[in-house]
């Protein structure tokens, strides 16, 4: 694996990391990670394709070792996700995004469709009034005892450390679907994503609300590259119904891991792996002539 910092256009650097070897005869992937306002966590799904093509992670800007303070924006992001691209020296990629990252890998793909050769969106975008939905079925995961310490918490303007840690745990282990197993995955979490860039994350939902996804759904369907692919979880707390509605929409194909929540990858690895290395393979692998 290889670690550097790669400077942007306003002399902000960004972290990457970057997996696989390159070949002529694939292209590269880039992973795009969610939040907004979370480092990278892509890791392990990067490490289930790099056998195949040369893949790329990166932390967006202010978050994990892309330190930035500063107004966030789609476009802003767009432009980061382009430079990366010139930096690399990659004409064209497979993106994938997963959770908010699907977000922005779309919006990328309106933006810069040209460069997009192929997209794997994992667990989104969530489109419509999906948020009633995921709310009611995190709040069935929780007891009462749950729900109002989430609620004492989340009221705290400043929370310690430990208070930080809780308040993530108690906000993330809903999105697993395995409940034996899901309180431990959310803390690991809770540990190690963090700071969480909150500023962030209240500005790009703010910016993604006010110019939605969804709102381009035909122009983001007719400039889809070939052999895009939905896949998620059919027991995350969001509603994979919406999945499927969206998948409709954009005249592609999606496929529900069984058993598996926000992170399939986590909860069901094989099936996992096996869908999602078909759908890399099936997109990176170039037609020479």
């Amino acid at each position: 694996m290889t670690a550097a910092l790669i400077k942007m256009y306003d002399g902000v650097q960004l972290r990457t990391w970057t997996t696989g070897s390159p070949s002529r005869q694939t292209w590269p992937v880039v992973l795009v990670h969610g939040g907004p306002g979370l480092p990278d966590y892509l890791g392990p799904v990067a490490g289930m394709i790099d056998d195949l093509c040369l893949v790329h992670r990166y932390d967006q800007r202010g978050t994990g070792g892309s330190q930035w303070d500063g107004q966030h924006t789609i476009a802003r992001h767009i432009r980061d996700l382009n430079s990366l691209l010139n930096a690399w020296q990659h004409d064209r990629v497979v993106l994938v995004g997963h959770s908010y990252g699907t977000n922005l890998a779309g919006y990328f793909t309106l933006a810069h469709p040209e460069r997009v050769v192929g997209l794997v969106q994992l667990a989104g975008p969530f489109l419509g009034s999906w948020r009633e939905a995921d709310r009611a079925t995190q709040r069935a995961r929780r007891t009462d005892e749950q729900q109002t310490r989430l609620d004492i918490l989340e009221a705290i303007a400043s929370r310690t450390n430990a208070e930080e840690t809780e308040y993530l745990t108690l906000s993330w282990f809903t999105d697993h679907a395995d409940q034996t197993q899901a309180w431990d995955r959310a803390s690991e979490s809770a540990h190690n994503l963090r700071p969480v860039n909150y500023t962030m994350n209240t500005q790009l939902n703010a910016a993604t609300k006010a110019d939605p996804l969804e709102s381009h759904l035909n122009e983001l369907r007719d400039r889809l590259p070939p052999g895009t692919v939905i896949i998620g979880g059919a027991a995350d707390s969001r509603p994979a119904d919406a999945l499927k509605q969206l998948a409709a929409r954009l005249k592609c194909k999606v496929v529900l891991i069984p058993d598996a929540g926000h992170h399939p990858w986590l909860e069901a690895p094989d099936q996992f792996a096996t869908t999602f290395r078909a759908a890399v393979a099936n997109q990176t692998r170039k037609h020479l002539s």
